[in-house]
C-alpha cells in the first residue's frame, strides 16, 4: 500500500516556472515506477511524465517533451515534476501515481493539486 500527497500547486503566470512534488509513505517507494498524469477541465485525464523504478529511465507523453521534467528521491521517498514556461494550457489539477511498471495499471492515486496559470 502506497498513499501520496501532493503539494507545490497554485497561481502562475504564464512563462513561469512551476515544481510539483508527492510525498509517499511506506517503505516500497523505491520499488514503483511513479508518474504524473494531469486532468484539465472538461478534459480526460492526460499521462504527463513517469519515471522507472530506479530514476534511470523517464517517459514523457510527446506534447510534454521540452517542458516538463520528472525526477524522484528515493531516499525521501519524492517524487517531482518541474514545469518549465508555463502556458494557459496547463492548468489542471496535476496528479501524483505509482504503478507497478511503465505502462501497467496506474494502482495508487493522490488526491491531485490545482495549477492555474493566468496568461
Amino acid at each position: 500500500q502506497v498513499q501520496l500527497v501532493e503539494s507545490g500547486g497554485g497561481l502562475v503566470q504564464a512563462g513561469g516556472s512551476l515544481r510539483l512534488s508527492c510525498a509517499a509513505s511506506g517503505r516500497t517507494f523505491s520499488r514503483y515506477t511513479m508518474g504524473w498524469l494531469r486532468q484539465a477541465p472538461g478534459k480526460e485525464r492526460e499521462f504527463v511524465a513517469a519515471i522507472s523504478a530506479s530514476g534511470s529511465s523517464t517517459y514523457y507523453a510527446d506534447s510534454m517533451k521540452g517542458r516538463f521534467a520528472i525526477s524522484r528521491d528515493n531516499a525521501k521517498n519524492t517524487v517531482y515534476l518541474q514545469v518549465n514556461r508555463m502556458k494557459p494550457e496547463d492548468t489542471a489539477v496535476y496528479y501524483c501515481a505509482a504503478a507497478n511498471y511503465y505502462g501497467s495499471t496506474w494502482d495508487y492515486w493522490g488526491q491531485g493539486t490545482q495549477v492555474t496559470v493566468s496568461s
